[in-house]
């Protein structure tokens, strides 16, 4: 079975960090992008930030760049994302989702995901 547990939310002062971690299992990990994706209380989920595992091309959101981190262990088949000077508006339940691209459609598609971990950051 394919399985995605995301870990290391929680609540932190403005300015803080937290590491993230995605442990995945079930799939060929090398032909995946895996890709944290956030969704905040009545917001639409939005993609935070993404890592081909193969090559290690990753992608950031804007609002994101120059703070957060991707990166993967391939060997622990787990992909983390480290958030540095965390804002009130990073608050969301963050997911971690396992995605290839169809070239077909010209889209990247999301089959897999995990519960999400809930990061918190007060003002």
């Amino acid at each position: 079975d394919v399985q995605l547990q995301a870990s290391g939310g929680g609540l932190v002062q403005a300015g803080a960090s937290l590491r993230l971690a995605c442990a995945t299992s079930g799939f060929f990990f090398d032909d995946y992008v895996i890709g944290w994706f956030r969704q905040a209380p009545g917001k639409e989920r939005e993609g935070v930030s993404a890592i081909s595992v193969g090559d290690g091309n990753t992608y950031y959101a804007d609002s994101v760049k120059g703070r957060f981190t991707i990166s993967s262990d391939n060997a622990k088949r787990t992909v983390y994302l480290q958030m540095t000077v965390l804002k009130p508006e990073d608050t969301a339940i963050y997911f971690c989702a396992a995605g290839q691209y169809n070239r077909a459609y010209l889209t990247y598609e999301w089959p897999y995901w995990g519960r999400g971990t809930l990061v918190t950051v007060s003002s």
